[in-house]
């Protein structure tokens, strides 16, 4: 691909421009991209896409109702979307902040959208706690006044260790403060869930359902992503609309967006060996993009030894960090610059005849440039401004571009195998943690290895668990490195 590929989302018009494109299919035949086609159609109409779980996966009805298979899928999302907007209404003039707690899906994309259209005349500032980090908890909650705090909990299946570590987090800071967690909390979460019980029980502000059609990954157009940017004062029709306009964009075979991305990256990930995509969006309000990317590609296409890597950070900040090795370093990759076409943020001339927004733009072209030069190849999107009807054009498109990629690399786009058993393996480590702190307790002494078989665990594990807990105060350590004596505090 000697010369780039762009993609323009202007004003509601979703095009390609194929003068200075490659139309190519690589090596990749009719067969293939009909099957691809053909794949996103029967997932549209409601075919068991995770058969892990046996489930549904229709995010894509989250813009465009009408398309759900099911009657009542069509009114629940109707109905939902409704309830957000009156429950918003409802807590007008309440509440200055909003504490989103979350993780994984339910915290990337509204953070996306927070970082791409926050300002500081919204009638509510969000803040974060994706982790089970407490230093990370309570930096964020040190700088909120809680009494003007609204809380928001986000999790699917209502038992997410992180997401239930952060709210026990939130709730002991509200409690210290003479403050009602109840008072000012929405859980956002799978109907009976444990989360559900817990604030239908307390009698929180509202429950607000999410289906398990909905992954978390693509959740960003569910209540997910609504409820923060109402609350944030965001135009969230405009985001739905964006995105049921990409969407009604790339279901056909010509001049398709999301199929012609999802060529480039076979092109160069298996034609080109290639398989790393570097997102380079020249915005700072896009400055989030390559990690919300990260889950969504990542996790949806690292499967059966194969997937597409990525990683980026923001044009013009990477010109002087990792562009020296994109340019002249391990040909693995290729680019992704995402560009904004307005950027009128000031008019003044920094020097003659130019503002900085000019010279955001050079240096997006001089980059591209210098890379083509040296063999590297990129695709462009260019979008009109960063609002909330083009945020959701692109949100669309690289969802769509992963399900058409799945299909070309024959896995399944929708289940995490991976995930669960990071989870399942956390747990083992916990449980090794509850054995070592019992058999310290009962007169147990050594070092790890020493301490290991009587644990019926891997000394790394063992070591692992003990050095974290000493230097927390809760055993007793003497020594160094690996030859430390681990015992009762």
């Amino acid at each position: 691909m000697e010369t780039p590929l762009f993609l323009e989302v202007l004003d509601g018009n979703v095009s390609l421009d194929f003068r200075w494109a490659q139309r190519d299919t690589g090596s990749l035949d009719e067969a293939q991209v009909q099957a691809a086609l053909d794949a996103m159609t029967e997932l549209e109409a409601g075919a068991i896409a995770n058969p892990d779980e046996g489930r549904m996966v229709g995010h894509y009805w989250l813009r465009a109702p009408e398309l759900a298979p099911k009657p009542e899928f069509q009114a629940e999302i109707t109905t939902v979307e409704e309830y957000i907007q009156l429950l918003v209404d409802k807590l007008d003039g309440q509440f200055n902040h909003v504490i989103h707690v979350g993780i994984g899906g339910s915290a990337l994309g509204p953070q996306l959208v927070d970082r791409a259209l926050s300002s500081p005349w919204d009638p509510r500032q969000l803040h974060f706690i994706d982790n089970t980090d407490p230093d990370g908890a309570a930096r964020v909650l040190e700088r909120v006044p809680l009494d003007e705090a609204l809380v928001v909990v986000v999790s699917k299946s209502g038992g997410t260790a992180e997401t239930r570590n952060g709210l026990a987090l939130v709730a002991e800071a509200l409690e210290a403060q003479g403050l009602s967690l109840p008072e000012r909390a929405i859980a956002i979460t799978g109907g009976g869930s444990i989360l559900w019980k817990r604030a239908e029980e307390e009698g929180w502000i509202a429950t607000v359902p999410m289906w398990d059609w909905v992954g978390g990954r693509t959740s960003v157009t569910s209540a997910v992503g609504l409820v923060p940017m109402l609350l944030a004062g965001q135009d969230a029709e405009a985001f739905l609309s964006g995105a049921a306009a990409m969407d009604a964009a790339t279901r056909g075979r010509d001049n398709n967006p999301a199929l012609v991305l999802a060529m480039t990256w076979w092109i160069q990930a298996k034609e080109r060996k290639r398989p790393t995509m570097v997102t380079l969006p020249y915005n700072d309000r896009l400055s989030l993009l390559a990690q919300y990317l990260q889950q969504l590609v990542m996790e949806s296409l690292g499967k059966a030894g194969d997937g597409l890597a990525v990683y980026g950070n923001k044009g013009s900040t990477d010109q002087h960090a990792y562009v020296q090795q994109l340019r002249d370093g391990r040909p693995d990759f290729f680019a992704a610059f995402i560009e904004v076409l307005d950027n009128r943020g000031s008019q003044l001339e920094v020097q003659a005849g130019a503002t900085a927004g000019d010279f955001l733009s050079g240096f997006l072209a001089g980059t591209r440039k210098a890379l083509s030069e040296a063999g590297r190849d990129s695709v462009t999107i260019s979008i009109a401004r960063v609002d909330e009807y083009h945020l959701g054009a692109i949100v669309a498109l690289f969802e769509r571009a992963v399900g058409f990629y799945a299909t070309f690399i024959g896995i399944n786009a929708y289940h995490q195998p991976g995930v669960e058993a990071g989870k399942k393996a956390a747990g083992a480590i916990l449980e090794l943690q509850k054995r070592a702190l019992a058999h310290l307790a009962e007169g147990g002494k050594g070092t790890a290895e020493a301490l290991a078989p009587a644990l019926k665990a891997d000394p790394r594990d063992v070591f692992h668990v003990l050095r974290r807990l000493a230097v927390n105060g809760l055993v007793a350590c003497q020594g160094e490195g690996l030859e430390r004596v681990f015992s009762k505090a």
